[in-house]
């Protein structure tokens, strides 16, 4: 059973990082999920046997993966099972199924651990290069599933001070070197921590997190324009009622009234969330008239998500799309769709087999890149609908020409578990990164308003029908993640692993613990 403590340590570590981000936000336990996985890998005293082998890393990796999707993403089942019309059998089967595919990303880059072991540095070096390549290749593999980095949970350390520069990458890359120089402490790697080597180690892990402190009074963007006052809309519609053609009255009376209400506050701007009304664009002609005519008559600007039904190339497709209503009307399409809910791979396959394949709006197409920011309320917006917002990349790249961040989302898909909250948590990144105020506008929440710095100014109580107004000032300029994305981190990776290799070559003279020390299964 012994040979078998390493992998239940790894499962243990994986889950601890769940508990860094929301709603629990115990960040020292990210630090200390990631020291241990590093500690199951690093080269010292008593070092694992099953470390030293590119397979046994593999092994480890990835049940570090599985104890973090397997907690992490536990709401999964909760979409599965309580809206997608499967048993809990099948429900299990398939987060099972969810769990291993993103385990197995999550691992395939940490074999080549095994050949940056010899030499303390390389490994420290190896061990961050190879998380954040992990955390990257996460974001687009099989379309992406950018969940759960390991930066998230630091939205409000000294680190959060990097995240202009490098975004939740380059957070999670700082963490990960935090905490294999703290795995090499822990392994006595070194025969003395006053060597030059282990100084470096230990002086370049510790000012990375002053220097995030320092980073964070850097103003990387200013105030431009007026500010706004938003009102947004939260009508807390059940989601297994959400679709049935009896309660659309009731949906559509919602809205009007809270509408109505927020009139009567005298707010610049209304937002109502994704797919506010359940219906099609151009199956409402009169509705969609009447949108527009009280934009107008009230010089109050509407920002709504609608299903919009056009014809493309010939043929009838259906969008998941937000529309402005008043001075002038404009649309944007969503362009990064989720599988499942919104599509289904291998269509001709497998819709129809099972229910959770064959959801209503799993019929939607993705719109075009290069979609200009919404203009609402005398300022521009940079529309991102639900999933759109958990890529920094594209976040990134759709709030150069924009003041405000909006994101649009309804996670009651999320029913009462945590991944509401670790959406919200996301979505206060984006903020960071960018230094722009983000609206998010929710059927069932969070419903908040973020600033600049990542913090919460406004927010409703979630699975409350209510309305939230605040101020919103539009900003202009561009961090340094905006202007070179998320390929400068690809390059530091790359040179960092490339030096780790060099250094490989030529191991400390000191480093006596790592060359003789004592293996262990």
């Amino acid at each position: 059973m012994r040979k078998f403590v390493p992998f239940w340590a790894a499962l243990f570590s994986g889950g601890l990082l769940t508990l860094s981000f929301a709603p629990y936000n115990l960040w020292p336990l990210g630090l200390l999920s990631l020291a241990l996985f590093a500690w199951l890998l690093a080269p010292g005293r008593h070092q694992l046997e099953k470390a030293s082998s590119g397979k046994g890393i593999f092994q480890i990796a990835l049940c570090y993966g599985i104890g973090l999707f397997a907690t992490g993403g536990s709401w999964v089942y909760v979409s599965i099972t309580d809206f997608g019309n499967s048993s809990p059998v099948l429900g299990v089967i398939l987060t099972g199924a969810f769990v291993g595919v993103l385990a197995l990303a999550f691992a395939l880059p940490f074999p080549l651990l095994a050949r940056l072991r010899a030499n303390p540095v390389s490994f420290a070096l190896g061990f961050a290069a190879l998380w954040f390549v992990s955390e990257w290749v996460r974001t687009w593999l099989f379309t992406g599933f950018p969940w759960l980095f390991a930066g998230y949970g630091h939205i409000h350390t000294w680190l959060s001070g990097w995240a202009p520069i490098a975004s939740v990458y380059g957070i999670g890359l700082l963490l990960a070197f935090s905490a294999a120089v703290l795995a090499l402490f822990m392994r006595r790697t070194f025969a003395s921590w006053k060597s030059a080597s282990a100084l470096s180690l230990v002086a370049a892990a510790l000012l990375t997190w002053p220097a995030g402190l320092l980073l964070s009074k850097v103003d990387w963007t200013e105030n431009t324009g007026k500010e706004l006052t938003v009102g947004l809309v939260q009508a807390n519609i059940p989601q297994d009622k959400k679709w049935q053609p009896e309660f659309r009255g009731e949906t559509i009376r919602r809205y009007q009234s809270a509408t109505e209400a927020l009139h009567r506050e005298k707010v610049d701007l209304v937002i109502w969330p994704e797919a506010a009304l359940p219906l099609l664009y151009h199956h409402a002609p009169n509705l969609m008239d009447a949108l527009q005519n009280s934009a107008q008559e009230t010089g109050t600007d509407l920002i709504t998500g609608i299903l919009y039904d056009t014809e493309e190339d010939y043929r009838r497709v259906v969008h998941n799309s937000a529309v402005v209503f008043g001075t002038e009307s404009q649309l944007y399409h969503k362009r990064h769709l989720v599988p499942f809910g919104e599509y289904v791979p291998l269509e001709d396959w497998i819709r129809g087999t099972i229910e959770f394949f064959n959801l209503p709006t799993s019929v939607i197409r993705p719109g075009p890149e290069g979609q200009q920011p919404l203009q609402a309320g005398g300022v521009s917006w940079a529309p991102l609908i639900c999933y759109e917002i958990v890529y920094p990349q594209l976040v990134s790249q759709s709030s150069g020409d924009a003041q405000v961040l909006l994101t649009l989302s309804n996670d009651a898909w999320f029913g009462r578990s945590i991944g509401p909250l670790q959406h919200m948590q996301m979505a206060q990144m984006r903020a960071l990164e960018t230094r722009r105020y983000l609206v998010r506008a929710t059927n069932t929440g969070v419903t908040a308003i973020v600033a600049p710095d990542g913090s919460i100014t406004e927010q409703l109580p979630q699975f409350e029908q209510a309305t939230l107004t605040g101020q919103v000032q539009g900003r202009s300029g561009y961090t340094p993640f905006m202007l070179i994305g998320v390929w400068g981190l690809v390059a530091l990776a790359a040179l960092m692993l490339v030096f780790a290799a060099l250094l490989q070559r030529r191991p400390a003279p000191e480093n006596t613990a790592v060359l003789g020390g004592e293996a262990a299964d």
